[in-house]
């Protein structure tokens, strides 16, 4: 029997920072932790001959027998060393190992007989709230064991670990799995909340009846909401077709804890995006609607003074002729004459309008 007591608990703290690496990493094989866990209670370290036996025999080693638990081994794949370690795992498939060390960001969610395997998306480290870039994790998931791997950090897991620090264990490693993705649909509720945000502001600006709205700054929020909300379709709806997909056959003891609730998770976070993207497409009509009366107010103004004007244009022109015997051209008051009879077309003019209605 092994002695759990003998064995350190992994230190606790901040596990985002444990999976930044700034603890726990062996540039050997790019370990982040291994740990042993049982339902309710405090996970704790395992050595690493204990971490690569599972993995090399498919078991754990005979002092772990009626150990009511599962293992979690995390693993950072940057480096070229630790990738080439997990590919040669021979407890896994082939199709499984190539998975786990894939560079693509594509998502996958797939079986082999009772080993569940996949790619799903989460938010990185690397870049502000505002700009939150999406990596993308991959996991090995058995009834005993669940493995993960990425090639960036990844605070969605970090959460799951500290959880775990602080007894909330599960029955299953699958529920970690869900766990995960609850975490990413939170993580994006507080994005589409933000967008949502910029989107009030814009229809306050729209709203706003004043000659001084800023119909530019109005369109350059709308430009943030609809690309970012584009980067963030493209990521979820490939996973919600991932847990939606008929095809999909997860092994029974994996599938309540993780088919039923991450659909519906993924499926709720859809749904609040497509909403918000039909919210951003009626504001960007509505400021299409404004610019096009806008321009047209603009227009107008223009045509009114055009049309005034032209009775002086006609008035100038005349007696800018270089002609004998030129009207007003002997007197001494001819040029006040003269702007006298453009100032009175053009009031005819003006008077004209507004009795046909065109002012």
């Amino acid at each position: 029997m092994v002695d759990f007591a003998a064995r350190s608990s992994l230190p606790p703290g901040n596990a985002l920072a444990l999976d930044q690496g700034e603890a726990g990493i062996s540039p050997r094989d790019g370990l982040v932790w291994g740990i042993f866990c049982r339902f309710g209670q405090e996970p704790v370290e395992l050595e690493r001959e204990v971490v690569r036996h599972r993995l090399m025999t498919g078991s754990f080693p005979p002092g772990f027998d009626g150990q009511d638990g599962w293992a979690w081994f995390h693993f950072d794949i940057v480096h070229t060393l630790s990738r080439t370690q997990i590919e040669t795992i021979p407890s896994l498939p082939e199709d499984v190992r190539q998975v786990l060390t894939n560079v693509e960001r594509s998502t996958r969610l797939d079986s082999d007989g009772d080993i569940v395997f996949g790619a799903l998306p989460a938010f990185d480290d690397t870049s502000t709230d505002d700009e939150r870039s999406v990596s993308t994790w991959r996991f090995v998931l058995e009834s005993d064991l669940l493995l993960t791997t990425r090639r960036h950090p990844i605070p969605a897991l970090g959460i799951v670990y500290h959880e775990l620090q602080r007894g909330l264990v599960p029955r299953s490693p699958a529920k970690v799995v869900d766990r995960a993705l609850l975490e990413f649909a939170d993580t994006l509720r507080r994005d589409f909340a933000r967008l949502d945000d910029l989107l009030d502001r814009t229809e306050d600006v729209l709203l706003d009846l004043s000659r001084d709205t800023d119909l530019g700054r109005v369109s350059s929020l709308l430009g943030i909401v609809r690309r970012r909300s584009t980067e963030l379709r493209r990521v979820l709806a490939p996973v919600d077709r991932l847990f939606r997909g008929e095809e999909l056959e997860l092994p029974e003891w994996a599938e309540d804890d993780l088919s039923d609730r991450s659909q519906r998770q993924v499926h709720a976070a859809l749904d609040d995006l497509l909403a918000l993207q039909d919210r951003a497409r009626a504001l960007q009509d509505e400021l299409t609607s404004n610019q096009a009366e806008e321009t047209n107010r603009r227009l107008y103004i223009v045509s009114v003074g055009t049309t005034l004007m032209l009775p002086a244009t006609f008035v100038t022109g005349f007696f800018g002729m270089n002609t004998g015997g030129m009207f007003l051209s002997s007197g001494s008051w001819g040029t006040i004459e003269a702007g006298g009879l453009c100032f009175l077309i053009m009031l005819g003019t003006w008077l004209v309008l507004k009795m046909t209605k065109l002012l």
